[in-house]
């Protein structure tokens, strides 16, 4: 069943010179297959580009306080290159989101396409943004099968008109006795999610969403790749070459400003981070131990304007959420502070969690202050954090050799590449706070995006 979602992205002021270029397709929103026309004529005609989409953490999804992800980011910035709003329809799988293409009844279809032989026949395809493996996926303690010929015999089931069935079909060529079951009601992430339930053995999923949905689900596991890296692309009508052509040079300039490898940074960034024994803890203890300090983290996190569930990740990073923690460094408390930054935060007792919450909350919130008003969120943020574990004094090293080495001293894509170097002589000598241990501010920066990330994805699951 279609569902509508209509998200808006404000005009700009190049649309009249963008308007005068000569740049041709086909397009319409009549439910008739383009054939011949104008499809970018008419998008500027309209100002709207109609993008069809899905619901999901990689490709589009309501946000806590808008819509974002990444395919939902990209084409809000061509929209925005075109001079034009852009309007999201929503499909409950791939098949309906090509047919609708087919139909006329969008531009552009946006959803983590791979970019195979059978939809080049039918469409135009994009630039790639990304790559991906297909990927067999498994449950621990389940069964582990190593090479195709392993599959035969499981029970083995994939989303229905799916670039994973094309792949399993050649296979079978190989594996006569390979089968499976196709799956017409769900999606990628929810056929994972049977195989983590045992309603199945077995799945195919697209690597970039196994490293996203593995963190929710901890005990699935990357039986073996399916496919070497395949691109993803976006898809036009036959014949809107215009609108192809328009989206490449788009591209270029989205590659070359950095705001691509801005993009995977900020829904990427942190899913390297994997531990299964110890994200099968920290879930054990949103259930048991998280109950006890939700309140005084909601409660800081409006004093300070900080979201309480990126202080209780941080605090999960800190202590493991035990009050009274206490390092050989002579950090104490929830929040892990110095007696030093206790006593200019005005906290008395460390280890008691009122107060703890309340000051590494204020801390945080005066880091983010100390940076300069280039600094956009959400990097503010992260560069924030980073100051907290290793210091606000090494921080500003970092972006000082940032902008010694030619890269943005305000991106946190850009300075979690530095700061390792804080460790290295050969840097560390030249810069006014020496010696750093930089890896581990990167490390903690991306433990509590992937904490806080996973403990919004579980309350959201509790609450079915």
């Amino acid at each position: 069943m279609l569902r509508w979602i209509l998200h808006h992205a404000a005009p700009v002021s190049i649309v009249a010179a963008f308007c005068a270029l000569s740049l041709v397709g086909c397009g319409t929103e009549s439910g008739q297959a383009p054939t011949t026309g104008h499809v970018l004529d008419a998008i500027r005609k309209s100002g709207e580009l109609v993008v069809l989409t899905r619901n999901a953490p990689t490709i589009y999804y309501v946000g806590r306080d808008h819509v974002e992800g990444p395919e939902h980011d990209m084409t809000a910035a061509l929209a925005a290159y075109l001079g034009v709003k852009v309007k999201y329809k929503i499909f409950d799988n791939i098949n309906d989101i090509l047919v609708a293409l087919q139909a006329g009844k969008g531009q552009l279809a946006a959803a983590g396409l791979t970019e195979t032989k059978s939809r080049k026949q039918r469409f135009l395809a994009g630039p790639s943004y990304q790559r991906v493996r297909q990927q067999v996926v498994c449950r621990r303690g389940g069964k582990q099968p190593r090479h195709v010929s392993e599959l035969v015999g499981l029970k083995l089931a994939v989303v229905a008109r799916s670039s994973y069935i094309d792949e399993l079909v050649k296979l079978k060529q190989r594996f006569p006795k390979l089968g499976w079951k196709v799956v017409n009601d769900a999606d990628t992430e929810e056929m994972l999610e049977r195989v983590w339930r045992r309603q199945i053995d077995c799945t195919v999923a697209d690597s970039n969403i196994v490293k996203i949905n593995r963190r929710y689900h901890p005990e699935l596991t990357v039986a073996f790749d399916l496919t070497p890296a395949q691109p993803l692309v976006w898809y036009f009508p036959k014949g809107a070459h215009g609108l192809q052509a328009a989206t490449k040079r788009w591209f270029v300039k989205y590659q070359r400003n950095g705001d691509l490898a801005n993009m995977l940074e900020r829904y990427y960034g942190f899913v390297r981070v994997f531990d299964y024994v110890d994200i099968r803890h920290y879930m054990r203890r949103i259930r048991n131990r998280l109950p006890d300090f939700r309140d005084l983290f909601e409660t800081a996190g409006k004093r300070f304007h900080i979201r309480w569930t990126l202080l209780a990740a941080q605090a999960y990073q800190e202590s493991r959420w035990n009050p009274l923690a206490t390092s050989p460094s002579g950090v104490r408390g929830i929040m892990m502070l110095t007696q030093a930054t206790a006593a200019q935060l005005g906290v008395d007792s460390r280890l008691q969690p009122k107060q703890s919450i309340l000051g590494g909350a204020k801390y945080l919130n005066q880091l983010r202050k100390r940076l300069p008003d280039s600094v956009a969120e959400p990097d503010r943020t992260w560069i924030a954090l980073a100051a907290y574990n290793v210091g606000m004094a090494h921080v500003r090293d970092a972006q000082q050799l940032a902008k010694r080495l030619g890269l943005d001293a305000d991106s946190w894509h850009d300075l979690k590449t530095v700061l390792p170097l804080l460790s290295k002589e050969h840097y560390y000598k030249a810069l006014p706070n020496g010696y750093a241990r930089g890896n581990e501010a990167v490390r903690y920066v991306a433990r509590v995006r992937n904490f806080e990330d996973i403990l919004i994805r579980t309350l959201k699951l509790a609450r079915r």
